[in-house]
């Protein structure tokens, strides 16, 4: 659904996307990742169709982003949820969305049925009559993805979604963006909360101008850190210790009445261990796998 092969994007000297390449299928929700600067608004903005690519190509669906005749017809086809939420602060909520429903040239009946759709999917209906001005900022971010959904497309684009929201705002969000996902809806989340993209996305990339990795947070896991697993015993002392060091796993830390072990493969390698532990004489109260984060894997990538 959205293909992009060498785009890139300079300002002056500066290279802000560098030879991008990237596919994300229909109805993948896919995480873009990276800090400030990385070049993540600017893919966006390019592959709206509000700036213009330096180089490379992009294709959404059958448009070509840099194809003139292309363009109003991906800017007709696409939803995005921007950094700034624009809206028009002295209309209610209702008004807005219905405003922007026309500018799409959607009918009444269909403007009608989709703004209620929207408002009450995201908790905003008893507020429709309200002006904007008195909202929250979450409930203006709530209110802009609703906007970006009013023509109802099919890839969406979201920037920040659940910036200035609290925990129970965010929530609904994401099981918003689940609920689209359903509806085979493909859509590209830039997010700096990297738990955000563990709940959500299929995929995620991870850009600094250029992209470092793509993958599912399983395969980041599996393939650029080992996994660790937390052993408490009623007590760790030197022949315990040195019993699972001649095991050989990846690495071991104590502390306390804990060990880290660190392993390639937990379910080959765990009853080695366990085994090692008792003919030394330790009693085990309990096993846990601790795995490491996409946090973990997403700093060690990007300062790597």
């Amino acid at each position: 659904m959205i293909e992009t092969e060498g785009l890139t994007r300079r300002f002056g000297n500066i290279t802000a996307v560098d030879e991008l390449s990237l596919r994300v299928g229909r109805g993948e929700v896919f995480g873009f990742l990276g800090p400030n600067g990385a070049g993540k608004t600017t893919t966006v903005r390019m592959l709206c169709c509000l700036i213009s690519s330096s180089g490379g190509r992009a294709r959404i669906g059958d448009y070509e982003i840099d194809a003139p005749k292309d363009r109003q017809e991906i800017r007709r086809t696409v939803g995005l949820l921007t950094e700034n939420v624009g809206l028009y602060e002295e209309l209610s909520a209702y008004d807005n969305l219905d405003f922007y429903g026309r500018l799409y040239r959607l009918t009444e009946a269909q403007r009608k049925e989709r703004i209620e759709y929207f408002l009450r999917m995201l908790e905003l209906w008893e507020k429709k009559d309200l002006s904007v001005v008195t909202f929250s900022k979450g409930m203006k971010q709530k209110l802009a993805i609703a906007r970006a959904l009013i023509h109802d497309p099919q890839v969406l684009f979201l920037d920040e979604p659940t910036a200035n929201l609290d925990p129970e705002a965010s929530k609904t969000v994401r099981d918003f963006i689940l609920e689209l996902k359903k509806e085979n809806r493909t859509i590209f989340l830039n997010t700096h909360m990297l738990d955000e993209a563990e709940r959500v996305c299929d995929r995620v990339g991870i850009l600094k101008t250029k992209l470092i990795a793509v993958g599912t947070p399983d395969e980041f896991r599996r393939t650029l850190s080992e996994r660790k697993i937390e052993i408490q015993l009623e007590s760790v002392n030197d022949a315990v210790l040195a019993a699972v060091k001649r095991v050989g796993p990846k690495s071991v830390e104590s502390s306390g009445n804990k060990l880290l072990v660190g392993v390639g493969d937990p379910e080959r390698e765990n009853p080695g261990i366990i085994e090692a532990i008792s003919e030394a004489g330790g009693r085990i109260q309990f096993v846990t796998e601790v795995g490491s984060t996409l946090e973990d894997l997403y700093l060690k990538l990007v300062k790597g």
